[in-house]
């Protein structure tokens, strides 16, 4: 088999970023095809499709380079299309499905002058804009790795690459399509994401385990219409005190800490040592990349804590809130109503559907002085925790990273929910696993001034022609994973 020229990968790979995907991201980010959940109208607006078809019709353009690759854009009534490109390989065995997705989050508020969401802005090695880093460059990373291995006659196993426009929403798309696609893809023995984060720009990351996510929108009201608050406050419990006791039934206001046994799990060793490892290497960093105001301080002192914070334990967040005016604009009344957005994070090995309704069943039980609480769930998002990676696959990440970055890979779970993981999980739970990003410090992913790291971007790029040549090298393949991915989503 054919060994990897380093300085011709380097050579091809850094051509085709600077000369052809690093355009086309620029043009994707002016885009706003923000995913369905923060976007009912969609399909009518036909943002998704400009962004599918663009990246379509860049892929369709490669692919000539890649003897017997087809690419088909699946569509159903109602869904989000689903971009699938099949290359088969030289080598025999299990095939090798590499994910990633296009939808965008909405717009945030806080961009630095100059920048926007849909204002793509080229600063150095960063291109500011929604949905370069989450996660419009997996495609392009993806795909530029196959052909960087065709051109050195370098051969690999089938592999299989899915881009999905519903991530952001939870996925609920996806489903409906692998049950079409399940028995063509057949067994999978290697998964790779291009969807997660990195803990600095050093190294190759790699997610160990994702966080689930359940939320949905609370609703609480008091009163049929305002009223003036000197009238009836101290009559009229307010609908915002209601909301804090609610919210108190869900964590520690003092700590933070989660409080129903659902939305926890037992964090495992061996996720302990890794924190403490990460911690060790990226020092203040596991919260200096935030953009704390000033005299502001992170949630504890202890960094391999704080990794396990954002990584293994639940914790709630409030995203929106609705039913108020702006504050220059409101007066001495007393609202009939407040909304707002609840976010929970979960352990990855917590059971998401269980937790979505045990947050119904927190929220709405025994409101305060009998108002009116509805709680409307979201689609619950599984968590993942990756299974032990095989010997083989960690000296390729190792030699993938020291090739790129000079220095070996580092491991780390994330904060974050990739529904897909959490779904593969189930299906093959003796496949292989690398899960890796290019949101690093400060890249900011879903609020202002988000970034794409392209020096990142590019040696992410290497090191999935790297795994796949790893892969490839394996006596009869990866291990069977079984079962296939047919069982469970026709169960969906």
């Amino acid at each position: 088999m054919a060994i990897i020229d380093q300085a011709a990968l380097r050579e091809f790979v850094d051509t085709l970023w600077h000369e052809e995907i690093t355009p086309t991201l620029i043009e994707y980010i002016r885009i706003p095809n923000k995913s369905p959940m923060f976007e009912p109208d969609w399909e009518k607006l036909g943002h998704m499709e400009k962004a599918v078809t663009m990246f379509a019709d860049w892929a369709r353009k490669k692919i000539k380079a890649l003897p017997g690759t087809t690419l088909e854009i699946m569509r159903a009534p109602g869904r989000t299309p689903l971009i699938v490109i099949d290359s088969p390989g030289k080598i025999s065995g299990d095939t090798v499905l590499l994910y990633g997705h296009l939808d965008k989050q909405p717009e945030m508020t806080g961009w630095a002058p100059g920048k926007g969401p849909w204002i793509p802005v080229l600063e150095g090695d960063k291109l500011y804009g929604r949905g370069g880093a989450d996660d419009g460059y997996a495609l392009f990373g993806a795909l530029t790795a196959l052909l960087a291995l065709e051109k050195q006659g370098v051969p690999r196993a089938r592999s299989v690459i899915i881009i999905e426009a519903s991530e952001e929403s939870g996925s609920p798309d996806l489903p409906h399509y692998m049950e079409l696609l399940a028995k063509k893809i057949g067994a999978v023995g290697l998964v790779v994401c291009l969807d997660s984060g990195c803990g600095d720009y050093d190294r190759l990351w790699l997610t160990t385990s994702l966080r689930g996510l359940v939320g949905g929108t609370l609703r609480i009201d008091v009163l049929e219409e305002g009223v003036h608050s000197g009238d009836a406050s101290g009559v009229v419990p307010s609908s915002f005190r209601i909301l804090r006791m609610l919210l108190d039934r869900l964590d520690d206001v003092a700590t933070g800490e989660v409080i129903p046994a659902a939305f926890k799990a037992q964090i495992p060793e061996d996720r302990r040592k890794q924190a403490a490892i990460a911690a060790d290497a990226l020092g203040d960093a596991v919260f200096s990349k935030f953009p704390f105001v000033k005299g502001m301080a992170p949630a504890g002192s202890d960094r391999a804590e704080l990794i396990l914070n954002r990584t293994w334990r639940p914790a709630l967040s409030i995203t929106g809130f609705g039913g108020a005016p702006e504050p220059d604009k409101a007066g001495n009344v007393l609202r009939p109503f407040t909304t707002a957005r609840i976010s929970m994070r979960l352990a990855p090995t917590a059971d998401a559907e269980a937790a979505s309704a045990e947050l119904k069943r927190i929220l709405e039980t025994d409101p305060p002085y009998g108002a009116r609480v509805e709680f409307t769930p979201e689609q619950p998002g599984a968590g993942w925790n990756a299974p032990p990676t095989d010997d083989w696959l960690m000296a390729a990440l190792n030699a993938a990273s020291s090739a790129a970055w000079g220095a070996p890979a580092a491991m780390m779970g994330e904060g974050g929910s990739i529904p897909f993981m959490g779904m593969l999980g189930k299906v093959f739970p003796k496949a292989q696993f690398a899960i890796t990003g290019v949101l690093g410090p400060n890249s900011n992913a879903h609020g202002p001034n988000e970034f794409l790291h392209l020096p990142t971007g590019r040696r992410v790029t290497e090191t999935v022609a790297y795994v796949l040549d790893a892969h490839a090298r394996q006596k009869g393949g990866a291990p069977k994973s079984g079962g296939g991915l047919f069982g469970l989503f026709k169960s969906r």
